[in-house]
């Protein structure tokens, strides 16, 4: 799916299309709607450089309980190898 925005938003708003989807992406993650993958993808940036956009901008990176028991349970395997 594409998305057109008329020139005259992009001007008004002074924003380039690159800009506009930074932050849709980070719209997105922040309301938990994408992942942190869909979102980098959608900015067009590498992990890092995504992380480190959500860090200018005071935005914490979703990381919660299940997660931290998916990476503990994924340490233990590691570990049993």
């Amino acid at each position: 799916m594409n998305i057109t925005l008329p020139d005259e938003i992009l001007k008004s708003a002074q924003m380039s299309a690159d800009d506009i989807k930074l932050e849709l992406a980070i719209l997105l993650y922040q309301q938990r709607k994408i992942s942190t993958g869909q979102a980098r993808h959608l900015a067009g940036m590498h992990l890092i450089q995504f992380q480190k956009e959500l860090s200018k901008r005071g935005v914490y990176i979703n990381y919660d309980v299940e997660d931290l028991e998916a990476d503990i349970q994924t340490l233990k395997r590691l570990g049993e190898l």
